[in-house]
Order: C-alpha cells, then sequence, then structure tokens
C-alpha cells in the first residue's frame, strides 16, 4: 500500500512520529512524507530540517508558505496551496493519504485532493475548537475524507455525526500518548546542553495563538497575557514557543518579541523539536496559553494548564485544566490559585500509547 502523509507544521509531524516508524518498518506499506508550509519558512524554524536531521527522507517537496497574516493573505495562500497541490497530484498517485489536523493550508492540499478521488485518512476527526476558524477546517477535512480516526468515545460520536458512516470511524486514541510513553526525556542538565534553559528554575511554558474567529480582539489578548508574564517573571522563567501562521500571527510575534527584549526571565523558542518540548513539558511547573497539546500532551504527566480563552472551546477538559477569560489578574489569580495545589491524577483519557499500532492494523484491513 503506498501511504502519502501531509505534514505542513513542526507540531503535525511530531505527532506523527509513532505512526512513521511503523509504517517504515512495515514492508506492507511504502510511505512518502510530502513536506509543505510552515517547514518551509525561514521564519518559522524551516522544520524541515529537523525532519531531515532525525534521518526521514522528505520525498516530496511543495513551497506553500504564506507571506502575511491578514485575512487576504491567509485567504490567497489557501488558493495558491490548491493550485500547487492540483499539479502535484496529477502527477503523483497513492493509494492512501494521511492528513492530520485542522489547519487551512491541510484543508488546501485535501480539497485539491478531493477532485482526483484520492482517498484520505483524517486525523483527528470530532475534535472541537469554537475559539478557531481552523473548526471549520477541521470538519471540512472530515467531509472529504474516506476514513477518520479519532481520540475519544466522545470524538467518535461527533465524527459518526459528520460522516454518517460509522463503519469507517475509529477510536484509536492519541499518537501524542504513543509520543509520551517511548519517549526518553532529556534530563535537566542534558537540557541545558543542547537549548541553554535551566529548567531548575521555576518554569512556565507558554503558546499562545491567535483567535481565528475573533481576530481583531487578538492584539487586546496579547497584551493582557503580556502584562501578566510581566509580574509573573519575577518568580518564573517563562518560555515561549512562538505561534503558527494564523490570522494576526504576526502581530502576536511582534508583540512577544518586543516584549523579551532585554528579559533574563523571558525565553522565545521558534522550535524545540519534539523531545525537547515534550521535556520541557515534564519539567515546568504550568502551561499557560491557548494550544492543543494542553490537553492531551499535558493530561499524560499531567500538568496544570491555564487554558485562555476560546480558541480551544469545544475540547474535553480534564480535571488538569482551568480555562478563563484573557484578562491579566484573573491570569494571575489561577497562578497563584493553582502553584501549590495538588495536581489530580489519571487525567488522561488519550489510550494507552498504542495508537500507531491500532492504525496500522486497520490500514491493512482496508486492502
Amino acid at each position: 500500500m503506498k501511504i502519502g502523509i501531509l505534514t505542513s507544521t513542526r507540531a503535525d509531524f511530531g505527532m506523527y512520529i509513532p505512526l512513521i516508524e511503523e509504517l517504515l518498518n512495515d514492508s506492507f506499506f511504502k510511505t512518502e512524507l510530502i513536506v509543505f508550509g510552515s517547514h518551509l519558512s525561514k521564519n518559522k524554524g524551516y522544520t524541515i530540517n529537523e525532519i531531515k536531521n532525525q534521518g526521514y527522507t522528505v520525498k516530496h517537496k511543495i513551497d506553500t508558505q504564506v507571506n502575511g497574516d491578514t485575512p487576504y493573505d491567509i485567504s490567497k495562500s489557501i488558493g495558491e496551496t490548491i493550485t500547487l497541490f492540483a499539479d502535484f497530484w496529477n502527477k503523483n498517485s497513492f493509494d492512501l493519504i494521511i492528513a492530520l489536523g485542522d489547519r487551512y493550508e491541510m484543508l488546501a492540499a485535501v480539497l485539491s485532493a478531493s477532485t482526483f478521488n484520492i482517498k484520505i485518512a483524517h486525523l483527528y476527526a470530532g475534535e472541537t475548537t469554537l475559539g478557531a476558524i481552523d473548526n471549520a477546517y477541521r470538519h471540512s477535512i472530515s467531509l472529504m475524507s474516506e476514513y477518520l480516526f479519532v481520540s475519544t468515545e466522545n470524538y467518535k460520536k461527533r465524527a459518526e455525526e459528520i460522516n454518517l458512516q460509522p463503519k469507517k470511524v475509529f477510536n484509536v486514541g492519541a499518537l501524542s500518548i504513543d509520543n509520551l510513553k517511548s519517549s526518553k526525556f532529556l534530563s535537566k542538565k542534558q537540557f541545558f546542553k543542547t537549548f541553554n534553559i535551566d529548567l531548575s528554575k521555576p518554569s512556565i511554558l507558554s503558546t499562545f495563538h491567535p483567535e481565528t474567529v475573533s481576530f481583531n480582539k487578538n492584539e487586546f489578548y496579547i497584551k493582557e497575557l503580556l502584562n501578566a508574564f510581566e509580574e509573573l517573571r519575577y518568580k518564573y522563567q517563562i518560555i515561549i514557543t512562538m505561534p503558527n501562521s494564523d490570522t494576526m500571527g504576526l502581530l502576536i510575534r511582534k508583540e512577544i518579541k518586543k516584549f523579551a527584549e532585554n528579559k533574563d526571565e523571558i525565553i522565545l523558542i521558534e522550535s524545540f523539536g519534539m523531545k525537547g518540548y515534550l521535556t520541557c513539558m515534564k519539567h515546568c511547573k504550568m502551561l499557560i496559553g491557548n494550544t492543543s497539546s494542553g490537553f492531551g500532551e499535558a493530561a499524560f504527566f499531567p500538568k496544570w494548564v491555564i487554558n485562555l480563552g476560546n480558541r480551544q472551546k469545544g475540547r474535553i477538559l480534564t480535571e488538569n485544566i482551568k480555562t478563563i477569560p484573557i484578562k491579566k489578574d484573573l491570569i494571575i489569580k489561577t497562578v497563584n490559585n493553582i502553584e501549590n495545589s495538588t495536581l489530580p491524577e489519571d487525567c488522561n483519557i488519550y489510550g494507552n500509547g498504542d495508537s500507531a499500532i491500532k492504525i496500522i492494523k486497520i490500514l491493512k484491513s482496508l486492502n
């Protein structure tokens, strides 16, 4: 079975790794990576190099970078990505394409494939994020996909409502748990040697993406968050991973970079890579932001998560997550409330770390 794996960001590739490993180690499959999106952006770490440095072959590279973050820029990028992938699908054939997530460039690649009747398997269907336009993108990808893979029974029910084909919806758990169970995390000493960041200091890990539904409010949101960090930096080292390419993403980047100037306690990271990111999460005190990793990965350890605003509204909330509006005083109050609190145990609802094996078994049964 010839499999194509669509990867457009550092985040989706990191999640894919357990599945890629299983596919590459099984002679039943011929697996090719299709790399595009922010992987090819020098401003966002040129993370295609991370893929290559881990020993993976990049069979296909499609330059679909976006040059701005306005609605016009994003819309234009979607159109250009569809066109570039039309040429690609016209010249390349696969038995199945695997698409992960909910980003606009992933939607464009899948939309372009749909006219060629290429079979798509979508990871992860059924999830809901009402504060991001990605919610509509995710469900659209699912509607154009032949097979839907989900991470919980709740999401399975929702996915079945989308495609109305229960026999083609599979609850396999989350690949992120495979990553966590198999990972050999860096020690604090190794982490310092690699990234020059001392995780023996009390640390907050933060990723804040734009709310792409109410994107005009993002300037207010990021200033409230940074004003909270201005106070918190006297107690915590704050490690900020930079946001995705989204509407208003460049504004958020600009504000973060300006805020971090001449502040030793504020550390900006373009990309840790999966092992580095998970190691940082393991050793940090808490997460503050609105990233999806605050749900699956943080539930595994578990870690306290202060989930800001509505970007992830609709996801399942485990007991380690505190969701609050994006207001400085509320952020500081919530940090003070949880910093000495006992974490609830067993927050993980996303499977036992065998997601990749389950997916492989299902793919073989489809042949």
